[in-house]
């Protein structure tokens, strides 16, 4: 078996008037290629957030208050009375005073120092605090996950996934699998979740399984539409069996149903009926006992599609991450080079105003084109991910994409030896660096 990735396609436009920073380029710029299922288009966005974890300067400890503060129902005397309370030692319990308040203090320095000489662990580096540990929704609470979707065949998912690992320089956090909704019958797998390679990779790795209403390779008459998954018309062949194949394997899992579905109506159906076979869905493992999934819920984040996207989202209850996917596409659609930072950033703004303050945010999808008039832009892309990532609020994972989309020039693998090295840096930076246990 192939990789297999539905066709997905070409669509350009523009962000609405406003959204874009003097000097950046458009959204428009990177409507989707032809990705896992849909398009990828890019925007362009505002930062400047903080890091999970970081506290604004100026905050006191909890039960603290600042000088010359004083708790309720207590007054400080005035000076007078307080120098005839001092008595005849005064001056020398003063003296003591001030002498251990100046050994404290030079200890409290010390201690400070050492502990930013010692970089950003405490924040970032895996293991190092106990409450760093992922939440029950797999969010990491100090950082954010690294992972990739690595291109493998049938049978060779571990292989690929160590081989990839070993040029990056580190293990992935999350793998990301696609799938359909075709039966799983003789040797086809394609609409089998949690494949037994699949699971291999699982015992040290998290997944994200991407499901799609679609039956690749099928007739028309054999694919799945929204309303037919609405109206349960699959659950016993499909979507029952393999509620009870993730229930069965009992890790946590991310899973994501019809990721970039504003890229997919109305040929699937209607928003609305998006909603409906989500909701659907959701409600079956629910029904079946399956508490092993974090549902997420992955747009294009591509703004010319906001009113779309607004109507798609099934609600909170029904959503645990959000996720969109951004690319540098330069020369693949015929745009300008666009920074990390440009192709991140007015999506997140966006997401955060019109879908959800406050789920925890998956960069889906990342990459960039090279550019051969450049040899080194690449890997300078790759470069800012880490500083860019940190004032993007909410973001607890990205995934690199290393694979290219059809057509010329758009081929988002890394391409050499100096894009490797420089994602390899980027990704050795503690705060992509989590407990996953």
């Amino acid at each position: 078996m192939k990789f297999n990735r539905p066709h997905r396609p070409f669509r350009r436009g523009q962000h609405p008037a406003g959204e874009h920073p003097a000097g950046q380029h458009p959204a428009g710029q990177h409507p989707a290629g032809e990705h896992p299922a849909g398009q990828q288009p890019t925007g362009e966005h505002p930062a400047g957030q903080h890091p999970a974890g970081q506290h604004p300067a100026g905050e006191h400890p909890a039960g603290q208050q600042p000088t010359g503060e004083h708790p309720a129902g207590r007054h400080r005397r005035p000076p007078q009375e307080e120098r005839r309370a001092a008595g005849p030692f005064a001056s020398s319990r003063r003296r003591l005073l001030i002498t251990s308040a100046t050994v404290v203090s030079a200890v409290l320095v010390a201690v400070l120092a050492l502990r930013d000489a010692s970089g950003p662990q405490d924040q970032g580096a895996a293991g190092a605090r106990a409450d760093c540990r992922p939440t029950e929704l797999l969010e990491p609470p100090c950082g954010a996950w690294f992972g990739a979707f690595v291109p493998h065949e049938r049978d060779d998912l571990p292989e690929k996934v160590r081989a990839y690992e070993k040029r990056v320089g580190r293990p992935l956090d999350i793998v990301y699998t696609y799938h359909d909704m075709s039966l799983p019958e003789g040797t086809r797998r394609e609409g089998q979740l949690l494949t037994p390679e699949e699971q291999r990779v699982g015992e040290d790795h998290l997944l994200l399984l991407s499901w799609e209403s679609k039956w690749w390779g099928g007739t028309k008459r054999q694919q799945p539409t929204w309303k037919q998954i609405a109206a349960g018309e699959l659950d016993e062949k499909v979507i029952d069996v393999q509620a009870r194949r993730i229930k069965d394997y009992g890790r946590k899992v991310f899973l994501s149903f019809d990721l970039e579905m504003d890229t997919r109506t109305p040929a699937n159906g209607t928003p609305a009926d998006f909603v409906r076979a989500y909701r659907h869905i959701h409600d079956r493992f629910r029904e079946l006992g399956v508490d092993n999934v974090v549902w997420t819920w992955i747009t294009t984040g591509y703004l010319d599609h906001g009113d779309v996207i607004r109507k798609m989202y099934p609600g909170d209850e029904y959503v645990d991450w959000v996720g969109y996917n951004q690319y540098n596409y330069y020369r693949c659609h015929n745009t300008g080079w666009l920074t990390f930072a440009q192709t991140q950033q007015a999506t997140h703004e966006w997401i955060r105003k019109n879908i959800s303050d406050d789920k925890p945010l998956m960069l889906s999808e990342f990459g960039t084109a090279a550019d051969p008039a450049r040899p080194r832009r690449q890997a300078e892309w790759y470069a800012q991910v880490p500083g860019v990532l940190k004032g993007l609020e909410g973001v607890k994972a990205a995934l690199q994409w290393n694979y290219r989309d059809p057509g010329p020039h758009c081929n988002l693998a890394l391409a050499d030896d100096a894009a490797w090295d420089s994602l390899r840096e980027a990704v050795a930076d503690p705060y992509l660096n989590q407990p996953l246990r």
